[in-house]
């Protein structure tokens, strides 16, 4: 496990932060998770010590944390010599109020000392401007005030202010709450504000959690990994980010350093398909609702690979000068070149997103006739740009190519069409889709099986070997029992595993040979290895990623293939996705393990 991102997550669906194994939090981004970072000494700052909120606990020895079972509420407990021992509980509200969710932009913080005598100094020092300003407090009688370019943000405390203003050491001999918020009054005693929306908060996730449809083995993890899944969705819009951060390299010092907190087609339908797979099917219909906004905006027809989780917020690429970087590797990137890239993997990743919509007994809302069409609008696109060159899924900068997956990936999208069309008996429509889905199938297969090497390969020209293609079967796209399929599953994993993980390729690209191993892809190839028959070797795979998990049972992006270190952003959305998925296809069922007692 990394020590360098252990962290965890907290939020609620409007805002989310990181904190540290200290209690410190790192990384919070305001008013929501694509906002300007008020705590960011996760990336450093423009001075040693800034961009962060922490309780320092004189002569500290150790640092203990949990979650609250199956809830994003984080306790760290912090232990001195001399055997005093304090307990910070982080969370961000999140439940019903008045029939709706009640997600302010808000962290609430209680410090609750809990053996011995607690001296301790509570540093608040957030930053605006992308580390640029360090606001000067206003002090109220309880409160402090923090004004940047655009925003006030307001903490509210029960503390001595002066204690927290001024950073003086204080002996804390109660429970003390510290609420940062919109710069609003409270009108009710602040402790007990602070634990009923924590017993509510609780509540609330016990209450999602129960309804999941968890699978009988790694229980734990895959409620981890969905809660973590949760707080990358931004409720009010529907848009899901990638991961909660920006610039965490992929590899050290490799300036693979991307900014993650924005709304990437391709991720969020792996997003929503994990979610469903679990029976959270709220997820799915309010990135339907995000999704209609998007396909509305773009007149043309062509979508872009990634958008803001407000659609049409700009997404141009720039640095933050004032931020070093994590560990000092900068670039600092805010938005991502990628939206102006064309990759046409993306309208095929649409129609599945919403696929289920229209199979789903369930669901209050099911898909109608409406919807199939604006979907045809989007499949529509994907056979006109089915073989046209792209950056493909891993977002190449420098060349265009035909990518098997975005072709297969189109392929997709008519074939889904098509049978929807049969459910919503519409048989003429179900016939058009099914025409293209057979002709762009026959065009691939016509270019993206190489029998020199022995595999499928991963572009129309010079195709090299590539973990995507591991995912044909997944699709429908070839069975798994495909001579073809089968062995460019055994290709892949003797040229593209490095010490036991799977690499997305292993040729030089924009910025020269990669130097880690891309999380999702080792799951991707442990699904594949079940879906050929060697279901124990998927297993061992599977285990051996569920141990590169830090502290609080989170991944990021990629793995080290040296020190097993997880190195880019964090929570990585692929990743904890590829864990449930995974875990889903590798357990025992529940009658197997618990009636049968096998």
């Amino acid at each position: 496990m990394s020590s360098f991102l252990d962290l965890a997550a907290i939020g609620n669906g409007t805002i989310a932060a990181l904190i540290d194994g200290n209690g410190r939090i790192a990384w919070c981004c305001w008013p929501r998770i694509d906002g300007d970072p008020i705590f960011s000494s996760l990336l450093g700052g423009t001075e040693p010590e800034a961009g962060f909120f922490d309780v320092r606990l004189d002569g500290q020895v150790k640092a203990t944390r949990r979650y609250q079972r199956n809830t994003a509420i984080i306790e760290t407990i912090l232990e001195s010599a001399d055997g005093a021992k304090l307990r910070i509980t982080d969370f961000a509200p999140r439940f019903k109020l008045y029939d709706r969710i009640y997600r302010p932009a808000m962290l609430v913080r209680r410090i609750e000392p809990i053996g011995g005598t607690c001296r301790v100094t509570v540093r608040l020092r957030p930053h605006s401007g992308w580390g640029q300003n360090r606001p000067t407090p206003v002090r109220g009688s309880n409160h402090m005030r923090f004004s940047g370019d655009d925003f006030t943000l307001r903490a509210t405390t029960d503390l001595p202010i002066v204690y927290v203003t001024e950073e003086r050491p204080f002996v804390l001999n109660r429970a003390a709450t510290l609420v940062i918020g919109p710069d609003e009054p409270f009108a009710s005693s602040l402790a007990d504000t602070a634990r009923g929306f924590e017993e509510k908060t609780r509540d609330y996730w016990w209450e999602w959690v129960r309804y999941l449809s968890i699978p009988y083995e790694w229980q734990d993890a895959v409620i981890r990994a969905a809660i973590s899944l949760k707080l990358c969705a931004y409720e009010e819009t529907g848009g899901i980010v990638a991961a909660l951060t920006t610039s965490i390299p992929e590899a050290p010092h490799s300036i693979r350093n991307w900014d993650y907190r924005h709304c990437w087609l391709r991720d969020s339908y792996f997003t929503v398909r994990a979610l469903n797979l679990l029976g959270a099917t709220r997820t799915m219909e309010d990135y339907i609702r995000y999704l209609t906004t998007v396909i509305a905006s773009e007149p043309s027809g062509r979508l872009a690979p990634v958008y803001s989780i407000v659609p049409g917020a700009p997404l141009e690429e720039h640095f933050a000068t004032a931020l070093p970087g994590f560990q000092g590797m900068g670039p600092v990137r805010v938005g991502n070149q990628a939206a102006e890239q064309v990759q046409n993997d993306g309208y095929g990743h649409v129609v599945l997103a919403a696929a289920q919509m229209f199979f789903d007994e369930r669901l209050p809302g099911r898909g109608d006739r409406a919807l199939f069409e604006l979907l045809e609008r989007v499949g529509a696109r994907a056979v006109e740009f089915a073989f046209e060159p792209d950056a493909g899924l891993w977002e190449l900068r420098g060349r265009r190519r035909v990518h098997t997956f975005s072709a297969v990936m189109s392929w997709a999208a008519c074939d889904r069409l098509s049978r929807i069309a049969r459910v919503l008996d519409i048989p003429e429509r179900a016939q058009f889709w099914a025409d293209h889905a057979n002709e762009i199938r026959t065009r691939i297969l016509a270019f993206a099986w190489n029998e020199e090497m022995g595999s499928f390969v991963d572009a129309q020209e010079e195709g090299q070997l590539d973990a995507s293609l591991l995912l044909l079967a997944e699709l429908g796209f070839v069975r798994p029992d495909d001579p073809r399929y089968v062995a460019t599953v055994e290709t892949i994993g003797r040229e593209l595993k490095r010490n036991g993980y799977m690499m997305r390729y292993a040729g030089e690209d924009d910025f020269g040979v990669p130097e880690t191993s891309f999380t999702i892809c080792s799951f991707w190839y442990a699904g594949a290895l079940d879906l050929i028959g060697r279901r124990e070797e998927a297993r061992e795979m599977f285990t051996s990623l569920l141990a590169r998990r830090n502290e609080a049972g989170l991944l990021s992006e990629d793995i080290d293939n040296r020190t097993l270190e997880l190195w880019g952003n964090i929570p990585q959305t692929y990743s904890m996705v590829g864990l449930i998925d995974t875990a889903m296809r590798l357990s025992k069922t529940w009658e197997e393990a618990f009636w049968r007692g096998s």
